[in-house]
C-alpha cells in the first residue's frame, strides 16, 4: 500500500510546534521568536486552544502533559487532571438513583486543571511570564477570530441545545437566533476579563520573584472571586442531563481552593533501544505501554506493514492490554497499579499463549498475583447497577446531549532539547453550559469514574478520573527524539501506536507516519458515557484494500469500514543533523506545524 500525504514535513533548527489550530500554531511560534522556550510556547498555544476551539477543548477542561527537560536530561509528567467534588461520593449516586454518571451537566464536573497546570509547567520548566504567554489568548478573546467552517457547523448541530437550555453558551455562540457566518468574527470579553485578572494577580505580585508572582496569578483562578462564581453558578443555575434529571452543580470553592497540579515521575518501557514515556494510570497512558511489551515479542517489519498478519497482531495484543486497563487502571494515589507486572516479560508470555490466528470476542484481563478481578466486564452499567442495588435505571441512551466531544493536541521543540506534548480536552461547550460572566463550561470528565467502590477508577471524593488523555514523549540513547499525540478517546493509544511502529519498525518519515491508515479496536468498554462495548469490532479506514479486510473477517474480526479522519501530530529531533521535524495528518482541517 502506497503511503499518502499531501503536506510536507516542516523542518526548522530553533523551533518546530504543532498545534490543533493554526492561530495557535502562530502563536507559539512567537513566543518562541521572543525567546521563549518549548514550555513557553506551549503554554501560550494551550490557552489559545482553549478559545479557538470551545468543542475540542476548554478553559475548565483538564491538559496532561509530558515534558523533556533540557536542564535536567529527563522526561516529567504533570497531571493536568482535576478532581472531583468533595460531595460526589457513591453514595451520594445511589441515593439520587444514578447508575451511571452521565456525560453531560454538572454531576460530571471536577475542578477545572487549565490554569493550574500551565501555571506548574511554566513555573519549574518555562522562562517567561503569565502575562508574556497569555498575551496572544487574551488578543484572540478581546479582538477575536474568524468563525471557521468547522466551529460554524459544529454549533449549527447544536443550535437546538444552545437556543433551549444552554442560554448563556447561545449569548456567546449565536447572534439574535443566527449561528455566525463563516469568517465573520468571534469575541469572547469574558474570558478575555478572566485572562486579565490572573494577569494583574501575577503583576500585583512582580516584586517577589517570577515564580511566585506566577501562583499568585494561578491563586486568582482557584482562590477567589473566578472560583466563588463558578460555585454560585452551577449552584444556582440547574440543568438537565443525561440522567433524564435536572441537577446543580456539587464542587464547592474548598475543591478549587485545596486542588494542585503536581509534577510526577511518568512511567516508561524501552522498545528496541527507544525509551517511551507515558503519564501514571490517571490516564489511560499505560496501555500503549503495554502493548508495546506484547508486541516486542514479534518480528513485526518482517510481517510487512498493513499484512492482515501484522494487523491482527496488533488487535489482539490492543484487545490484552485494553483489558487490563478495565481492570487495574485508576488514580494511583487511591489505586494500586501493578506496572511492574505488567511491564514484565514473564507476565507477557503468558499472555501471549492467548493470541492464537482468530480473533477473540472476549475481555481477557490478566492475573497480576491475586486472581483475574471478576468486575472487568462489558457491561459497564450493569456492574454499577449490581454494587448500587438498583434494578434498572434511565435509559441511557436517548440524551442528544450525552455524546462527548472532542480533544485538540500540541507538540513542541526547540533547539535546546526541550520537548513538549500535551493533550488539552474537556470544558467543552456542548457539554455543560458556558458560566455566565467568565466565558467558559465547566468539563465532564467524572462520566469516567466507575460506581462499584471495589474496584479500580471507582468514584471517590477529589479523585482523579482515568482519562483517555494520553501524551507521548520518546528519547533514544538518552536523547529527545519525539513528542506526539491525538485527539480520539479509547483510540488515543491505538493511533498514536501505529504511528509510533509506522516510523520505527518500518522507516517512515514523520509527515508519512502521520499519514498512514489506521485501524481503532472498539472491542472493550469505551471511557465515556454510556459506556458501551462492541465485543470484536474493529474499524478500518477506507484505504485498507479490500483482500486485507476480507481475511481479517475470515480470521473473526467484526469490520467496520469508513473514513476515519485523525488530527494527529508529532515533533522530532534529528539529533544527528541538529534539525528539528514535525506535522500534522493531512486529514486535520485547522491543524499544523510550523518552524523557523
Amino acid at each position: 500500500m502506497t503511503a499518502y500525504t499531501n503536506r510536507p514535513v516542516i523542518m526548522g533548527t530553533r523551533g518546530l510546534l504543532a498545534s490543533g489550530h493554526y492561530l495557535a500554531s502562530a502563536a507559539g511560534m512567537r513566543i518562541m521568536e521572543k525567546g521563549g522556550n518549548a514550555v513557553d510556547a506551549a503554554a501560550a498555544m494551550g490557552f489559545c486552544l482553549n478559545i479557538v476551539e470551545p468543542h475540542q477543548n476548554g478553559f475548565g477542561g483538564e491538559v496532561p502533559i509530558l515534558v523533556h527537560s533540557a536542564a535536567d536530561k529527563k522526561v516529567h509528567a504533570i497531571s493536568g487532571q482535576g478532581w472531583s467534588p468533595s460531595a460526589l461520593t457513591i453514595d451520594w449516586c445511589r441515593s439520587n438513583n444514578i447508575d451511571l454518571i452521565p456525560g453531560d451537566g454538572y454531576i460530571p464536573a471536577c475542578v477545572p486543571a487549565t490554569v493550574g497546570t500551565w501555571a506548574m509547567a511554566l513555573a519549574r520548566f518555562g522562562t517567561m511570564t503569565f502575562s508574556e504567554i497569555l498575551e496572544p489568548a487574551i488578543d484572540l478573546a478581546e479582538n477575536g477570530f474568524p468563525m471557521y467552517k468547522a466551529l460554524h457547523d459544529f454549533i449549527l448541530g447544536k443550535y437546538e441545545l444552545f437556543v433551549g437550555r444552554y442560554y448563556s453558551t447561545a449569548e456567546l455562540y449565536i447572534n439574535d437566533g443566527v449561528v455566525p457566518q463563516v469568517g465573520t468574527i468571534i469575541r469572547n470579553p469574558d474570558l478575555a476579563g478572566v485572562l486579565r485578572k490572573i494577569c494583574d494577580a501575577e503583576q500585583a505580585a512582580s516584586g517577589v520573584g517570577r515564580i511566585a508572582a506566577i501562583e499568585a496569578g494561578r491563586d486568582a483562578f482557584y482562590k477567589g472571586e473566578i472560583a466563588e462564581r463558578i460555585v454560585d453558578f452551577i449552584s444556582s443555575n440547574p440543568v438537565l442531563d443525561a440522567s433524564g434529571t435536572t441537577h446543580t452543580g456539587l464542587l464547592s470553592t474548598n475543591d478549587f481552593a485545596e486542588w494542585q497540579a503536581e509534577v510526577e515521575e511518568p512511567l516508561t518501557y524501552n522498545y528496541r533501544g527507544f525509551d517511551v514515556y507515558k503519564c501514571s494510570s490517571w490516564t489511560q497512558g499505560p496501555v500503549f505501554l503495554q502493548q508495546l511489551a506484547l508486541l516486542q515479542n514479534y518480528d513485526l517489519a518482517s510481517m510487512g506493514q498493513f499484512s492482515p498478519d501484522y494487523l491482527h497482531t496488533l488487535i489482539e495484543c490492543g484487545k490484552l492490554a485494553f483489558a487490563d486497563r478495565e481492570a487495574y487502571y485508576g488514580d494511583p494515589k487511591f489505586d494500586v497499579l501493578p506496572i511492574d507486572v505488567l511491564l514484565s516479560d514473564e507476565y507477557n508470555s503468558a499472555r501471549l499463549e492467548l493470541i492464537d490466528a482468530t480473533a477473540s470476542s472476549e475481555l481477557r484481563p490478566g492475573d497480576t498475583g491475586n486472581g483475574v478481578p471478576g468486575y472487568a466486564t462489558f457491561d459497564v452499567l450493569q456492574d454499577n447497577r449490581e454494587y448500587l442495588g438498583l434494578s434498572s435505571g434511565t435509559d441511557h441512551y436517548t440524551n442528544p446531549t450525552s455524546k462527548p466531544g472532542d480533544t485538540t493536541q500540541l507538540a513542541v521543540a526547540d533547539a535546546e532539547g526541550n520537548l513538549v506534548s500535551a493533550t488539552p480536552s474537556g470544558g467543552w461547550i456542548q457539554s455543560s453550559p458556558v458560566i455566565k460572566g467568565l466565558g467558559f463550561a465547566l468539563g465532564t470528565r467524572g462520566q469516567m469514574f466507575y460506581l462499584n467502590a471495589n474496584r479500580p477508577n471507582a468514584l471517590a471524593p477529589q479523585k482523579r478520573p482515568r482519562a483517555t488523555l494520553t501524551p507521548t514523549i520518546v528519547t533514544h540513547d538518552g536523547l529527545p527524539l519525539l513528542a506526539f499525540g491525538t485527539p480520539g478517546g479509547d483510540a488515543q493509544d491505538q493511533w498514536t501506536l501505529q504511528f509510533f511502529l509506522n516510523m520505527v519498525e518500518f522507516d517512515m518519515d514523520i509527515q508519512s507516519a502521520l499519514d498512514a491508515p489506521l485501524l481503532k479496536i472498539e472491542h472493550m468498554p469505551l471511557s465515556f458515557y454510556p459506556r458501551i462495548a462492541h465485543p470484536g469490532k474493529v474499524s478500518m479506514d477506507t484505504r485498507f484494500p479490500d483482500e486485507v479486510l476480507n481475511e481479517l473477517e475470515r480470521r473473526g474480526h467484526l469490520v467496520n469500514h469508513g473514513p476515519m479522519p485523525v488530527r494527529m501530530m508529532a515533533v522530532m529531533r534529528d539529533n544527528i543533523n541538529g534539525t528539528l521535524h514535525g506535522g500534522v495528518c493531512s486529514s486535520s482541517p485547522t491543524g499544523y506545524a510550523l518552524g523557523f
